[in-house]
């Protein structure tokens, strides 16, 4: 005779089988049978202080993991708690499972505790949402949320399941298990054939590689295509880091100057939106290689678009293009560009001025960061100066929210890296203003057991709005940007960790350095000089 167990307990074993062993919550009643099914299940459940935090966190396992992450939230607001981080991850093309619990189904329309139409609120920012209205089928609809989540392009799923399901006693007859087929698209053979041959005749080749190189583990392929064509590379999003700094095809300001003069550029697991100027960066041949189709001719039509997994495709590229040809010329072209920007900016990377200027800052995060370093960007402005300085080492060690733009990912994002037990030291830049979002979540940091090292660039303000506020309407135009220049190391006293203020550049690398040697999570609050971005483009138009 089948056991019989209770439906949470299903739930759990069915996440355990897609190969999940950590799922990310704030405690709530519906949902109890699932806890303890992960309980039985020998699954850890991490909790936070808001559902959105919880939601961060298993779209950061996800990604680091190269997975699907699971989030689990009460009804109502423990629902509607998880939205901004859904619509985040949907933008950003992330597979993410959002459980939530409902009223008894037997409650339908009664007025119960938290009753909402949660699945209409859910199903505009998901790839597929569904109910579970029966207990022996909580495996089989598991296992269709993940191979909705997982099936191109990638996204988050919501499943709902009422609270007298999870409770209810059913036979498990069969062991739970995943429902679908690791299928890789190795992309159109005409189409591959067709981009080689323009690759193969060109004299000034660029490439751009987004996201999909991380996701679709392309790294090798692209560096071995860049070494045959002796084409510069540029990275964004989670391909940051996929070519190490000092490799000779590695560039990171020259993107501009490099893509007006390429005669072919090869965009590599990135769409074409407003990071890449909608793709209107030169006029040589285009050839876009992207997961999703949908991407190929958005905002410009490729002389060449291909369908099909990343690393396939760079890897039948490379092989098809042949061996090494030295074009050091072009090479030597593309770094004096690259040269020039830090050229022109050395005096502000050096600068030994308080506060503290934004790009030293990230001069500081580079020298004192071990290459194994997992960094979180979170905030506007703050984010945008470090990242032009700070390099990134090992692919996949670079985190930020995508084109959502969606602040205060980083306390849930680093969770999520610390419970995937992925990379090093976990450091999360933040702004002052990102900060205040889920800053309560470093209680989520100390009471897992996560070191990760906050950095909050501290300008007073929501800087990244302020400065072309200023420069559009004059200072009397300054309105809701102005922050108070907080201490927000002290909050660390408040959960029990460490925190430090740094207030000048000589006292940045020092306190870095000790937040970095501890074994419990760290804060350290940098004063920085409100009006050092004035002249940067602001990234929203």
């Amino acid at each position: 005779m089948a056991e019989r167990v209770q439906g949470g307990r299903l739930v759990a074993q069915a996440i355990a089988a897609e190969g999940v062993d950590v799922v990310f919550t704030l405690s709530g009643g519906h949902v109890m049978p699932i806890y303890e099914g992960c309980r039985l299940e020998g699954i850890r459940v991490v909790d936070v202080r808001h559902e959105q935090s919880a939601a961060h966190a298993a779209e950061a396992w996800g990604r680091v993991r190269r997975a699907c992450g699971v989030a689990v939230v009460t009804a109502g607001p423990g629902v509607t708690g998880t939205v901004t981080a859904v619509a985040s991850a949907l933008a950003a093309q992330v597979p993410l499972l959002v459980i939530g619990g409902a009223r008894p189904l037997v409650q339908a329309e009664r007025g119960a505790l938290q009753e909402f139409d949660q699945l209409s609120l859910m199903r505009p920012i998901t790839k597929w949402a569904g109910v579970c209205a029966h207990g022996e089928r909580l495996p089989e609809y598991v296992a269709l949320a993940f191979r909705h989540a997982l099936a191109r392009p990638f996204g988050p799923v919501y499943l709902e399941l009422p609270m007298d399901v999870l409770f209810e006693e059913v036979e498990a007859d069969r062991a739970p298990g995943p429902a679908r087929v690791a299928a890789l698209n190795p992309g159109d053979p005409h189409g591959v054939e067709r981009a080689a041959d323009h690759l193969a005749r060109a004299e000034r080749p660029a490439i751009l590689g987004g996201s999909g190189i991380w996701w679709d583990d392309a790294a090798q392929a692209l560096a071995t295509l860049a070494e045959r064509l002796s084409a510069p590379v540029f990275l964004n999003g989670s391909g940051r880091g996929s070519l190490p700094p000092g490799h000779p095809c590695s560039f990171q300001h020259a993107r501009s100057a490099a893509l007006a003069a390429a005669d072919v550029v090869l965009v590599a697991g990135a769409p074409l939106d407003f990071r890449l100027r909608y793709g209107a960066f030169g006029e040589g041949t285009l050839l876009h290689v992207h997961g999703d189709a949908r991407e190929l001719g958005r905002n410009r039509v490729p002389d060449v678009g291909i369908t099909g997994d990343t690393r396939l495709v760079l890897a039948a590229l490379a092989d098809l293009v042949g061996p090494h040809r030295p074009n050091s010329g072009w090479l030597e072209t593309v770094g004096a560009a690259e040269a020039s920007w830090w050229d022109a900016h050395r005096e502000e990377i050096e600068s030994e001025r308080a506060p503290v200027h934004h790009y030293r800052l990230g001069a500081e995060l580079d020298r004192v960061l071990p290459e194994d370093a997992v960094v979180i960007g979170d905030g506007g402005d703050v984010v945008a100066a470090v990242s032009r300085v700070l390099r990134v080492h090992r692919p996949g060690h670079w985190l930020d929210p995508g084109p959502f733009g969606c602040l205060g990912v980083g306390p849930g994002f680093a969770l999520g890296v610390g419970a995937a037990g992925f990379g090093g030291r976990i450091v999360v830049v933040m702004g002052d203003g990102a900060f205040g979002l889920n800053g309560m979540d470093v209680d989520a940091l100390v009471r897992a057991g996560v070191p990760a090292v906050v950095v909050i660039g501290n300008d007073a303000a929501w800087g990244e709005i302020r400065i072309p506020q200023i420069g559009i309407y004059g200072a009397d135009g300054e309105v809701a940007t102005r922050l108070s220049p907080s201490r927000y190391d002290r909050i660390a006293d408040v959960f029990g960790c460490r925190g430090e203020q740094v207030e000048r550049p000589d006292e940045l690398g020092p306190a870095l350095e000790r937040a970095l040697a501890a074994d419990e999570p760290s804060i350290v609050n940098v004063m920085l000089d409100p009006d050092a971005m004035a002249g940067h483009a602001y990234r929203g138009l």
